[in-house]
């Protein structure tokens, strides 16, 4: 089929629709709602590609009468049937319900109301942020009703009236929008009250607390039930760049904050924005900790932890060191891995912004991950690199570094620079060393997200693991077991020693990539300044571009 992705952004979501349905033999485009000047201009472009089926994954705006009437036009709401309304997943997470769903349904004049082609359901974890549950089981869910729509549309099937398809989640309607102030903290509240307030609010609006005499919006935050009998709001701890704060029990820590006086600033590790210099150190709790290592007998396993993927200059180095420490250990096997909602985009462009001087921290921080890559890169033990989440730019190349790389089901992956920079991590000697020079040009000239199915297909990654979080470190861990046969091993740690004997030195191409991103970084020459704003500012796009577009005979 003929099959119009109609958007708001080309995100996480929008990009694993788009791969699963091209590698199913459909004929994809995307236009972004935004580029549009007027509903009639939306309408005059879809009139134009004249698609078999508009879907709209990620879609805010609203869709011209003119359009849904002549055109079947799928919304894919983050709800279950019978949930209407723009904060579904806010009111979920912050009303504690056990069980969620996501609803395709045909666009119809009233929001979220239109028949239902398909419809998902899935247990809500108890601490999960909305962003986490949004890339994770919104997602699967969601891919699972674009399927079956997708079917139901090819066979000539029919949508079924709201009012005749059962609820299978009950009490579902209506639900008003949430804005900012509804999510307003109370150092009065107990800790795990305030944290899942956060968890609701995390991404957009934020949730809004005066720490100190200041307005911020608190973002990534744990509770402890440790007390320290210091009045509510205190900030109490500090741990990295975490802080910890005095709540009516127990205690907050907020990983992230952005700075709230008027318009909301960027989101920044907290101590840049919540000062905290004269605070203890303490302890963090562990679903915030950046590092986590365990060892089963001669292989080790290392989660690395960063906040939607961006690492910054002292994370990248601590993240290093924790590398470096694990590779002391008396293993031959080395796993790394992310956690179940993020892996890495590579360095923090937010972090780099608030910079007083923005060229010298992007430095900074662009030598501090290409050390993460080369204590990879240059490890004498068996490297093992698992993309549990989407991944982006360094964060792709990070894992390439390692002897094997393989990846857990449905992630996307983003395996290029497009922020106005020329790339580092390693990157000019592992994406031609797993795919040969010809389709590293591909992917790193094309800009374009690929499945891991695909990266798999290619050469790029090694092999694809189960969805089901559960089942895929059960199979991470019988991956590692199966390259620590003494067989395997000896072959693996061979064709290694190969690999190092028939490349240039690692730091040939560390010297050549930093030579290129020092002339990005302090002389702008292809507008990292400009596009690492627009990119922080979340700016509307004015076109949809062409590399997404329908091509060929449907290019409009």
């Amino acid at each position: 089929m003929k099959i119009l992705l109609l958007v708001s952004a080309f995100n996480g979501l929008t990009q694993r629709v788009w791969c699963a349905l091209q590698e199913q033999g459909h004929d994809v485009g995307v236009e972004l709602a935004p580029a549009f000047a007027s509903p009639e201009d939306m309408t005059r472009t879809v009139e134009r590609i004249n698609p078999d089926l508009i879907l709209c994954p990620f879609l805010k705006h609203r869709v011209p009468e003119e359009v849904w009437q002549r055109w079947t036009t799928v919304i894919v709401h983050p709800g279950p049937v019978g949930d209407r309304g723009p904060s579904s997943l806010d009111h979920a997470i912050l009303g504690q319900s056990p069980r969620w769903g996501v609803t395709a349904l045909s666009a119809v004049e009233e929001m979220d109301a239109g028949p239902i082609w398909a419809t998902s359901t899935f247990d809500l974890p108890a601490d999960i942020t909305k962003s986490s549950l949004y890339n994770s089981r919104v997602a699967d869910a969601a891919m699972d009703c674009v399927n079956r729509t997708v079917r139901k549309v090819a066979s000539g099937s029919r949508p079924i009236p709201v009012d005749d398809h059962p609820r299978d989640i009950p009490g579902t309607d209506e639900l008003p929008l949430l804005r900012r102030k509804a999510f307003e903290i109370d150092w009065n509240a107990p800790a795990d009250e305030i944290a899942r307030r956060i968890a609701a609010a995390d991404g957009a609006p934020g949730a809004p607390a005066e720490v100190g005499g200041q307005g911020v919006c608190l973002f990534d935050a744990a509770a402890s039930a440790e007390s320290t009998g210091a009045a509510p709001g205190t900030v109490v701890g500090r741990c990295d760049e975490s802080v910890a704060i005095a709540c009516g029990s127990g205690t907050l820590w907020v990983g992230y904050a952005a700075t709230l006086t008027g318009k909301r600033g960027p989101k920044l590790p907290a101590t840049m924005v919540i000062e905290a210099a004269d605070a203890p150190y303490r302890t963090v709790p562990e679903s915030l900790a950046e590092s986590a290592y365990r060892r089963e007998g001669d292989i080790g396993f290392l989660t690395l932890r960063s906040y939607n993927g961006a690492m910054h200059t002292e994370q990248c180095r601590r993240l290093t060191g924790a590398v470096e420490k694990a590779l002391t250990e008396d293993t031959r096997v080395l796993v790394i891995t992310g956690t179940e909602h993020a892996f890495s985009n590579g360095i923090h462009l937010g972090v780099i912004d608030a910079a007083p001087n923005p060229a010298a921290e992007a430095w900074a921080n662009i030598n501090a991950i290409d050390e993460l890559c080369v204590a990879i890169a240059g490890a004498d033990q068996l490297t093992v690199a698992a993309f549990s989440a989407n991944a982006g730019a360094g964060g792709v190349m990070a894992a390439l570094c390692a002897d094997v790389t393989v990846a857990r089901d449905g992630v996307i992956l983003n395996p290029y620079y497009d922020m106005g920079i020329f790339g580092s991590e390693l990157h000019t000697w592992s994406v031609a060393d797993r795919v040969g020079a010809e389709r590293a040009e591909e992917l790193l000239q094309g800009k374009l997200p690929i499945s891991v199915g695909e990266a798999a297909r290619i050469g790029l990654i090694g092999a694809v693991g189960p969805r089901e979080w559960g089942e895929f470190q059960n199979w991470l861990r019988a991956v590692a077991l199966g390259y620590n046969d003494p067989v395997t091993r000896g072959r693996m740690f061979a064709a290694k020693e190969r690999r190092r004997a028939e490349s240039k030195p690692l730091s040939y191409f560390q010297t050549i990539e930093l030579a290129e991103m020092a002339r990005d970084f302090f002389d702008d020459r292809h507008g990292f300044e400009a596009k690492r704003r627009a990119f922080l500012g979340k700016s509307a796009p004015t076109e949809t571009p062409r590399k997404i577009r329908f091509t060929g005979r449907h290019a409009g």
